[in-house]
């Protein structure tokens, strides 16, 4: 469910936001309950924690989670994203970064497959051809050279082709 259990790490705290309450603002931190214990009442919480209808909302989001395996879908979009854009980087040089946990995905764009110097003007024109074409994504990092995917992890196998098709034949046609 978490990033942090994809490695041998173990946090004192984590916190979180935004998903868990499906657009209803809500916050929450957990942690070792030593962390937790040792502040007084009030001194650790949020503008967003406690809300009635907030806690609703996640409990049917954890609910929803579990019950439609979620957890698994998100990784099996991964895969299938990831094994996409590294034939891909197989193919272009331009193409210097493929990365990615469960549906978080990322393809990184240089002009230079050695130095991997960022190539934010081939991924400016991506991001336009691919909305041109009804795909939308969005660049990230800190030159603007990646193209980060986050796709709803209710997404057919189908949906996910066809925008994945989209955006081969752009960067085909691009790079």
């Amino acid at each position: 469910m978490f990033a942090i259990e994809h490695f041998d790490v173990v946090p004192d705290l984590i916190t979180m936001s935004k998903s868990i309450g499906a657009g209803v603002p809500i916050s929450a931190v957990t942690g070792r309950a030593e962390v937790m214990d040792a502040p007084n009442p009030g001194e650790i919480g949020g503008t967003y924690g406690g809300s009635p209808l907030g806690c609703v909302a996640a409990l049917e989001v954890i609910h929803m989670l579990q019950q439609e395996r979620l957890i698994e879908r998100a990784n099996a979009i991964g895969e299938t994203v990831i094994k996409r854009f590294r034939r891909l980087q197989e193919k272009y040089e331009t193409i210097g970064d493929v990365r990615g946990l469960g549906a978080m995905v990322a393809i990184e764009f240089v002009t230079d497959a050695k130095t991997k110097t960022p190539n934010k003007e081939l991924t400016a024109a991506i991001l336009r051809e691919c909305h041109q074409r009804g795909v939308i994504v969005m660049s990230a990092g800190l030159y603007s050279n990646v193209i980060r995917l986050l796709t709803p992890l209710v997404i057919t196998d189908e949906q996910l082709e066809e925008a994945l098709d989209v955006i081969e034949e752009v960067i085909a046609e691009l790079a």
